[in-house]
């Protein structure tokens, strides 16, 4: 018996790292000359690199967030198309940094695989998929890839097919200490500008699975809603809004370009819980008179699941992406618009302790929503 008798391969282990070390090589070009540069002793996969900060000064803060794809994971394996899934990856990471008024400069990460072949077959190609959508991920952010950790775990990875994978990240991020976005700068009358997601991002894939699997069956992926297939409408990438919200707080070393009181990642827990969480220090609450309507696949899957409006608000973004706190609204939509990212006040904060959202969910629409 041989190693590649248990289902893994040296050699194909070998050529995966390589693939993702070649695209972690484009991505330091984000960060020359820059905070976070990537300063590499050893040219290859397993060399040794880290960032220069020989300038950082007293006050400086490092930190990292990390989080993975989720069982989103699964439906890039139902339909073979693995190119854009790392902007999922480093929308959950980098834009949980850019929130708190830090700039990530750099991501880690681990990509997790059953195998690298089937005994006829390998799967470099997925390999090489997900690397050039992670390396174009890395430039959106304007971050740099320290690695690319690849592993064989056989059984211990499952899915749909052959090729299953898990991908979890870390963003490394650099902030000044006085601009990090506690949320205790937030004064009632304060606006609330809303960028919008046209996607699911990284959240609630357990329900929109299970209501497309009771809906169409096991093989739901090889449907279509108005002529477009179920998988990909779900596999919709996530927008990364790393840049754009690093411009407003001035990230690290730049001016800020706008006055900005706290900002919410709405991701896992919907706008209530995102909205709540910030909210917290400050002992208000907020009114969303005017938010962005969910899209219409997120309206469809509600309706054929049977999902109440108040759990879709709390399971999915329902077309919220980003929430900006701050009372300078016109000049937030300004630099949003210069980044070609449509924007909108959706509404204002409020004395009282509580969320209150137009229900724009298909059950009442229009009625106020109370969390």
């Amino acid at each position: 018996m041989n190693y590649t008798d248990t289902g893994a391969s040296v050699e194909l282990k070998r050529a995966a790292s390589i693939i993702m070390y070649k695209a972690a090589q484009q991505s330091w070009e984000h960060r020359r000359r820059k905070m976070g540069e990537i300063i590499t002793l050893q040219d290859n996969f397993s060399g040794i690199r880290g960032m220069d900060i020989s300038s950082l000064p007293l006050g400086t803060m490092l930190g990292a967030n990390s989080d993975g794809i989720g069982t989103k994971a699964e439906l890039a394996e139902r339909r073979g198309k693995y190119e854009t899934i790392a902007y999922d990856l480093l929308a959950m990471v980098c834009d949980d940094a850019a929130v708190q008024g830090a700039e990530p400069v750099a991501v880690v990460s681990t990509l997790d695989v059953n195998t690298l072949f089937n005994g006829s077959e390998n799967y470099l190609n997925n390999i090489e998929l997900l690397a050039a959508g992670y390396l174009r991920a890395a430039r959106d952010a304007k971050v740099g890839i320290l690695n690319g950790e690849t592993a064989e775990l056989g059984q211990r990875i499952s899915g749909y097919g052959p090729f299953n994978y898990n991908w979890n990240a870390t963003a490394l991020w650099f902030a000044k200490k006085q601009r990090l976005r506690t949320g205790q700068d937030i004064k009632a009358g304060d606006a609330i500008v809303g960028l919008p997601e046209s996607g699911f991002r990284c959240n609630g894939f357990s329900l929109v699975r299970r209501i497309l699997e009771d809906s169409y069956g096991p093989e739901w992926h090889t449907q279509s809603y108005f002529g477009h297939n179920l998988a990909e409408l779900a596999l919709t990438p996530s927008r990364i809004y790393t840049r754009v919200l690093v411009e407003m707080t001035g990230g690290y070393i730049d001016e800020p370009l706008a006055e900005i009181h706290g900002l919410a990642h709405i991701t896992g827990g919907g706008i209530p819980e995102k909205l709540s969480r910030i909210l917290k220090p400050s002992g208000l609450g907020a009114l969303l008179d005017e938010p962005f309507s969910p899209p219409e696949f997120m309206s469809y899957l509600q309706r054929i699941g049977k999902v109440p409006d108040a759990e879709a608000y709390r399971t999915w973004n329902m077309g919220q992406g980003m929430l900006i706190i701050t009372p300078e609204p016109e000049r937030v939509m300004r630099i949003a618009s210069r980044h070609s990212i449509e924007s909108k006040v959706v509404g204002r904060i409020v004395s009282e302790k509580k969320i209150m959202v137009k229900n724009k969910g298909e059950y009442g629409k229009g009625e106020l929503l109370e969390f």
